[in-house]
């Protein structure tokens, strides 16, 4: 197994949580391993190369697990991951986080398509009945919270980071106001669970507003001095109509102050991937991408 291979299936079964990615069969083609896709029942067989991620991992097919769901569940989720690898996967490079991630998104599209076509049908057969005003349901409103965060913010991700057993991600997004700042990390932690379960979700953001006025803040979120040295590097790279939450998952081995090199390089590449910044910056203080050697 390779370096690449083995701190991929740290960092992934460190933010998933544990055996998302777990080993079944050595193989002279390459390891065989059995993911379990997030909120799924359905879990993947993969193979990984001796070469890989110079070259792709190879999708099995579906994996037993003795447990049933949905009809149709199985075949859905490998049609998914497998479309997902192909659009994400770049040689060199690690690609199960995108892939996973993109699965959740296309998941996540299809549920709303879905949930809407069900409520339309419900207006429908309720304005025909005479039971209920056209044009609204006569279900429970039990989506009125989730309604309420609004649409998902346009986060761009960083590549995984992880070190001795920790792992870190960034999301940034453009924003507006101050208020519009807080609703995006309200729904963040609404809507992922991964991230409402983290060690730490660090966050800055600076703002332009009208007539030259302008805002910044930050949240160590219990990771002291981590938000002000975040926002030291928005300044530093004149970053404003900016947010970013810098989640890291605590894997029991003290950092030191090299954690906050590790927060500042995966906030960065984010910037980075969003455009923000044109040149990849050297990495600050040697943190693994993704399972990077």
């Amino acid at each position: 197994m390779s370096d690449a291979l083995a701190d991929e299936i740290e960092a992934i079964n460190s933010i998933y949580g544990d055996n998302t990615l777990a080993r079944s069969a050595p193989d002279p083609d390459g390891d065989i391993f059995i993911l379990t896709l997030p909120g799924e029942t359905a879990s993947l067989r993969l193979q990984f190369p001796p070469a890989y991620p110079d070259v792709p991992p190879i999708l099995l097919g579906t994996h037993s697990s003795g447990t049933s769901g949905k009809r149709g569940t199985a075949a859905r989720d490998l049609v998914l991951f497998r479309d997902a690898v192909s659009e994400v996967y770049q040689p060199g490079q690690v690609c199960l986080f995108d892939a996973i991630e993109k699965v959740q998104e296309l998941l996540a599209a299809a549920a709303e398509l879905q949930d809407g076509a069900g409520a339309a049908a419900a207006d429908e057969d309720a304005g025909g009945a005479g039971g209920a005003e056209p044009g609204r349901s006569a279900a429970p409103d039990q989506d009125a919270a989730d309604r309420h965060l609004g649409p998902p913010p346009p986060w761009t991700l960083s590549e995984v980071f992880s070190e001795s057993k920790s792992v870190f991600v960034a999301r940034c997004a453009p924003v507006t106001s101050p208020a519009q700042a807080a609703s995006y990390l309200a729904h963040l932690l609404a809507t992922d669970k991964r991230v409402r379960a983290a060690t730490h979700n660090i966050t800055a953001w600076r703002i332009r507003g009208p007539h030259g006025t302008s805002f910044q803040d930050c949240d160590d979120d219990g990771e002291t001095a981590a938000g002000g040295r975040l926002l030291h590097l928005m300044q530093l790279m004149d970053l404003w109509d900016t947010m970013v939450v810098v989640t890291r998952w605590y894997g029991g081995v003290k950092l030191g102050p090299r954690r906050f090199a590790l927060i500042n390089q995966t906030a960065r590449d984010a910037f980075v991937r969003a455009g923000l910044i044109k040149e990849e910056a050297p990495a600050a203080g040697g943190g693994k991408k993704k399972g990077g050697k």
